[in-house]
């Protein structure tokens, strides 16, 4: 058994072609471009449990090389992904179910009926791939660079497979993420964790990738710096998964899911004060700026417009056509793994970042509830949009930690909230029908005193 790091972008076939004489990967060749053709089948059961229990079970032809391999249940962060792998060489192209024995099979199959298992689908590629080396500080870097082409064939349904992967052979992870951003500034590189696997089962069921990744795990006694990282890691993930599927099916759903993400993103990051000076997220706050500038509006229009709705796929797939996306996912990697907002604090920065999460959530959020000054917006519902930063800092920090707080109410404060930042949304310009915009008025007035008077807002101002 030995484990897998690697990182997946999605690329086109022209990147594809570009990638074999870029520059970086020219000069740190230490093996030149070489090619095979890779046959492969996975196997299931008809329930599908190996799936479910996110396991991989693979029978690969490479030239006269048979190999079985089981890939086991691992952990994927923004495209960066670890798993454990376990490989057995065949005599031939069938399945050996007794090395599938009790050291590598996962305990939760413990009861699956083996025999049960057959092919379901096919991912055959060509993989042309050369081994990359540099020394990073005083340690050595290798990784391979796979470019590979082919298809996923699942019954009568097909999809292209078209990717750059780089895995490494030797070093520390982020030099995988450092390579990535390197060569994303020129390419457009689409980080996806779905795996050729992922996308076979898709193929079977449109419904099988899952969007959502496990909620961050926050508590009430941990870090600031601990769960801004859980947070900030867990909705980048979120966000190139909706990426990856959207680009597939074009739900408009997905679409709204993943400007949320991104705006849910630049809220966090725009509330840790001293704890993230601002130095510090000024590229972060850029990119995300740059991104919801552009899609937020978009979002907003084709709420109420099937035009705008059934145009957004062919722009967004322009949008994957630029560098832009692949270096926001990866700079933005590279930073979270590196603590990069921790970097050149001050002592009370240090003690803020270091500050129990539930102290500094109960302090913030009555700073931002105190500085919203609900009343003001009901006597002047005309501007209740120039508090849509500090509405979506409070919605942020609620939907994802109000767990860790002892006030009362909180969900329904939470969805009161919501409702006056949907309101706050609503346009209110002279190009709005007279009635409409007295109604959108009235309705920020009524809800922002709704807010106002609720129990969980008043427990909020007491802290």
């Amino acid at each position: 058994m030995h484990k897998e790091t690697e990182i997946k972008l999605r690329v086109s076939r022209e990147t594809l072609a570009a990638l074999r004489e870029h520059p970086l990967l020219k000069k740190r060749n230490k093996s030149g471009w070489q090619q095979r053709e890779l046959l492969n089948q996975y196997f299931d059961t008809p329930e599908r449990d190996l799936a479910a229990a996110k396991v991989a079970l693979r029978l690969r032809r490479d030239g006269d090389v048979v190999i079985q391999t089981l890939k086991t249940r691992g952990q994927s962060v923004a495209g960066l992904s670890q798993r454990n792998e376990h490989e057995w060489q065949l005599p031939k192209a069938k399945l050996d179910l007794k090395k599938l024995d009790d050291e590598c099979w996962p305990a939760e199959l413990a009861e699956v009926d083996k025999k049960s298992i057959k092919a379901l689908f096919t991912t055959d590629f060509t993989r042309e791939y050369a081994e990359i080396a540099w020394g990073r500080g005083k340690a050595k870097v290798v990784i391979e660079a796979a470019l590979d082409l082919g298809t996923v064939v699942a019954g009568k349904q097909k999809e292209e497979i078209c990717e750059l992967e780089l895995e490494l052979r030797e070093g520390e992870p982020e030099a995988l993420l450092e390579l990535a951003a390197e060569l994303s500034a020129a390419l457009p590189l689409f980080p996806c964790d779905i795996s050729k696997a992922e996308r076979g089962y898709r193929l079977l069921d449109p419904t099988s990738y899952a969007l959502s990744l496990p909620a961050a795990e926050l508590s009430a006694e941990m870090s600031l710096d601990d769960a801004f990282a859980a947070l900030a890691w867990q909705l980048l993930g979120a966000s190139q998964r909706l990426a990856e599927q959207y680009r597939f099916n074009g739900h408009w759903r997905l679409l709204q899911d993943w400007v949320q993400a991104l705006a849910e993103l630049r809220a966090l990051a725009s509330s840790l004060g001293q704890a993230a000076p601002r130095t510090t997220t000024a590229a972060l706050r850029s990119s995300l700026d740059a991104l919801l500038e552009d899609w937020r509006p978009l979002v907003l229009a084709g709420n109420d417009d099937e035009d705008v709705r059934r145009a957004a796929p062919e722009q967004f797939a322009e949008e994957l056509l630029d560098t832009r996306w692949g270096q926001f996912s990866l700079e933005t990697s590279r930073w979270l793994l590196a603590r990069g907002w921790t970097v050149e604090r001050n002592k009370r920065g240090d003690r803020q970042g270091a500050a129990q999460l539930a102290n500094w959530l109960n302090v913030l959020l009555a700073d931002e509830a105190k500085a919203l000054n609900l009343p003001l917006y009901h006597r002047q519902p005309e501007d209740l949009a120039e508090q849509l930063p500090r509405i979506e800092r409070l919605l942020a920090w609620l939907h994802h930690a109000r767990q860790v707080l002892e006030s009362p109410d909180l969900d329904r404060l939470f969805g009161e909230l919501n409702k006056l930042h949907e309101l706050a949304n609503q346009s209110i310009s002279d190009e709005v029908e007279t009635d409409v915009r007295s109604e959108v008025l009235q309705a920020r007035a009524d809800q922002a005193m709704a807010v106002f008077q609720s129990r969980g807002w008043k427990h909020l101002l007491r802290k």
